[in-house]
């Protein structure tokens, strides 16, 4: 523990002294290939500092946030597009800008006490699932990777929800959601493009998508080129999450990832093909609840089929779990410390 503390501080400092760097020096020099040459080397060392941690749960955060977006939004800014464009107004919000899946909100919404139900609802799911390991000798297996899966998805919207909790304070701003409700998604189109990860498709569109589709279009028709943009977006999104993944494994990826992400292009793509067939969508129009159980369920199945098994096998579910686990234990220690400090005081 005190060597991954050490190796956290190093990721830290290294963070903070690149992305100061890109925020000072990189605006002065001519957008594209310049300005790409000038980040370059931060893209590189963001790409090694996941390797510093043996922790399941730092490698991912720091994969996650420094290899996947910080190195897309650079590599866009250096283009002079994407979410970093217009340059936030100081280094603090550039940072957080830079590292985090976060984006300003333009019209600020009154505040309600239902997102504070659905995250009190997330944990207390999350902590039933932590129980249901107690049990996992006697549970199918198959039921297991469900859960692993359920898991994963459970913890990142716990972490980013406190995260951006934590960011919008420091920074006096309010912040777009992460996500918005996937659960409630009615088709693909709906679950990748507007509800899941909301902050993935701002930068594959201008970073993979329209590229893609204005080169294709050149020698197809606009429908195949809508098709290609989204089956290579689906294509690198899936190879970045196979890299994030060997950051988890220290294995070379064995393609399941990336496979996942191909099936949900093609599921998409045809999807699409099929609505603009009028005919087709008036004699087979579903129902709300109906499509939300055939979107869900086909992405909740694909993942646990193609996405949870690398895991499982390499061991990185059981470190994952024990992780989460000794954490969980570590707050309550601290709390019920506290509370007795507390309860001292006032005697």
């Amino acid at each position: 523990m005190e060597e991954e503390l050490k190796s956290l501080i190093k990721v830290l400092l290294l963070t903070i002294i690149s992305i100061s760097y890109c925020y000072y020096l990189p605006p002065k020099i001519k957008p594209g290939l310049p300005r790409f040459l000038s980040v370059f080397p931060i893209l590189a060392l963001f790409l090694v500092l996941p390797l510093f941690f043996s922790t399941v749960h730092l490698s991912f955060i720091t994969a996650f946030f420094l290899t996947w977006l910080a190195n897309f939004k650079l590599i866009l800014f250096s283009f002079d597009k994407g979410p970093l464009i217009p340059i936030p107004s100081n280094l603090s919000r550039f940072l957080c800008f830079t590292c985090f899946p976060i984006k300003a909100q333009q019209n600020p919404k009154p505040q309600t006490h239902l997102p504070i139900l659905v995250f009190a609802t997330k944990v207390a799911i999350f902590g039933v699932l932590l129980h249901l390991y107690d049990y996992k000798q006697t549970l199918p297996p198959l039921l297991l990777l469900g859960l692993y899966f359920l898991h994963l998805y459970l913890e990142i919207e716990i972490i980013l929800t406190l995260l951006k909790v934590f960011v919008s304070i420091s920074l006096g701003c309010d912040l777009e959601p992460q996500s918005n409700k996937p659960y409630l998604a009615t088709s693909l189109q709906d679950f990748w493009g507007r509800r899941w990860n909301i902050i993935v498709p701002s930068i594959l569109r201008p970073a993979v998508y329209t590229p893609m589709r204005q080169v294709s279009e050149r020698r197809m028709s606009s429908d195949w080129a809508l098709f290609s943009g989204i089956l290579v977006t689906f294509i690198v999104s899936g190879l970045v999450h196979d890299l994030l993944f060997f950051y988890l494994t220290r294995e070379m990826p064995t393609g399941e990832v990336t496979l996942f992400f191909i099936l949900q292009g093609i599921c998409l793509a045809a999807e699409l093909a099929v609505k603009k067939k009028t005919t087709v969508m008036q004699r087979w129009r579903l129902t709300p609840a109906v499509s939300r159980i055939l979107t869900v369920g086909f992405v909740f199945v694909t993942g646990s089929w193609l996405m949870t098994p690398q895991l499982a096998r390499s061991g990185v579910v059981e470190k994952y779990i024990n992780e989460a686990l000794f954490f969980v234990s570590f707050v309550k220690h601290k709390l019920f410390s506290l509370l007795g400090i507390f309860e001292t005081s006032v005697n």
